[in-house]
């Protein structure tokens, strides 16, 4: 028989790594080719990793829990083949792009296994990912200094970007970490008093346990899921990355409605779908991001990048109450149809927990159907690294004042709020405030004659 070695697949652009959540095979089972093996979880989404060829799951090489670099092994599979070998041949066909890291991450492993397994399990307990180790030992960063490194993950976990961070300030740290032990001579009492420093590394984890009845009354302790952990986190970041400035807008979308109402049972009827708002919100901030392009911009310590490709991402409430945000790629190329299918299919994927990696990358702006749940206007917050972010409110028929030639009437209309929240650090209150603005003016003057 032969033995296949299954690695970890590369799941999107800028991931490097992915959490191994749950085993859906054990050792001894048979497996189709394209079947899921496994679940993994990144910094964006969860997925189900399928098998690269058929056989039997002859050894998993990874534990639930852990994090593994792209390109690395996690499983081999035995084939009906003659020849008894496990090539890493068909592994680096598997993740594209990620060959080299993995080749040089296996490479470190095999020429220092004993000072890996050293790494892996550092006195203090902390866990770090194949990803960090490789590139501290690739940069000559000891455990002990790796240990100094603050942690931006989950339970302080030191990522990628928190150690390519570090090694941009290191300037200075390996002078603060040299400065100890020099200062420690002055008495021999003084030697030791260096080994308590990793003490300080529980501190951050001390908050995490509080006795039940520090809260009072009847309560019930309920821990967050992964995905809410992530979730917050990201809100916090945002909040204190982003001085937010939002500005509202109340837009007359009768033409609109009457439009919709005309045409949703004809488009259910021909394509088996709804036809619902959110297509024309998001044609609408398109043709205003084309109107004003410096809204469609991110920000890199002191530079402003401008994208070109118009990418909009639209917030999809899951099951679970959490939030997702799939991404509609080159938004300002489809006509309406084509959005329709695509809010669609993006919404039913994301319910169903079936959103790729690459679903959730490469967002340029975001809109969020607040209206949905029957909101009229919300305060939105901005998904890093962009800039701004849209609410749609809830669209409610007013009274109102209709200018006529023969004179003013009062009538009943469609309204409805936007709420724009951006980043004032680079979109100052007159282009944010003229941005929604022009959203509105699109969709008020919504062609009643559109055909879909």
């Amino acid at each position: 028989m032969a033995l296949v070695e299954m690695v970890m697949p590369k799941m999107g652009e800028s991931i490097m790594e992915g959490t191994v959540l749950k085993w859906l095979k054990n050792v001894g089972d048979t497996i189709e080719q394209d079947e899921s093996v496994l679940e993994v979880a990144t910094d964006k989404v969860d997925t189900e990793v399928p098998a690269i060829q058929g056989g039997i799951l002859k050894e998993i090489l990874v534990k639930e829990g852990d994090v593994v670099a792209v390109g690395a092994p996690i499983a081999i599979i035995s084939t009906g083949g003659d020849d008894t070998a496990a090539p890493a041949a068909p592994a680096a066909a598997e993740a594209p792009g990620a060959a080299p890291q993995a080749a040089s991450a296996q490479t470190a492993t095999a020429s220092s296994g004993a000072s890996v397994a050293k790494l892996d399990q550092p006195a203090s307990g902390r866990f770090y990912s194949p990803l960090v180790l490789n590139i501290a030992r690739e940069e000559g960063i000891s455990m002990q200094e790796l240990e100094y490194v603050p942690g931006t993950g989950n339970e302080g976990r030191v990522t990628k970007k928190d150690i390519l961070a570090y090694l941009e300030s290191r300037t200075g740290a390996p002078a603060q970490a040299a400065a100890a032990p020099q200062a420690q001579p002055q008495t021999q009492v003084q030697a030791p008093a260096a080994a308590p420093a990793p003490a300080a590394q529980p501190q951050a984890a001390a908050p995490q346990v509080k006795p039940a009845a520090s809260y009072g009354g009847n309560v019930e302790m309920i821990e967050m899921d992964r995905m809410r952990k992530m979730i917050a986190d990201r809100m916090v970041d945002s909040k204190r990355i982003s001085p937010h400035v939002t500005s509202f807008v109340e837009a007359d979308v009768t033409n609109l409605v009457n439009w919709r109402n005309k045409w949703k049972d004809v488009y259910k009827k021909r394509e088996g779908e709804n036809l619902t708002f959110t297509p024309i919100f998001i044609d609408a901030i398109a043709k205003a991001i084309k109107d004003f392009p410096m809204i469609n911009v991110s920000v890199d310590g002191g530079t402003i990048i401008r994208h070109k490709d118009i990418n909009i991402g639209m917030a999809v409430a899951l099951p679970s109450g959490n939030l997702i945000v799939p991404n509609i790629k080159n938004a300002d190329q489809l006509n309406l149809n084509g959005l329709t299918k695509k809010v669609n299919d993006l919404a039913n994927r994301g319910r169903m927990n079936k959103l790729t990696p690459d679903d959730l990358a490469g967002g340029t702006y975001t809109v969020s159907n607040v209206g949905s749940f029957g909101n009229v206007m919300g305060t939105p917050i901005i998904m890093q690294p962009q800039v701004a972010i849209m609410a749609v409110g809830a669209i409610k028929k007013k009274p109102a004042v209709i200018e006529t030639p023969e004179g003013d009437l009062i009538g009943i209309r469609h309204f409805m709020f936007l709420s724009h929240s951006y980043d004032h650090r680079v979109v100052d209150g007159s282009l944010g405030g003229m941005f929604v603005r022009r959203v509105a003016d699109y969709l008020e003057n919504f062609d009643i004659n559109t055909t879909i």
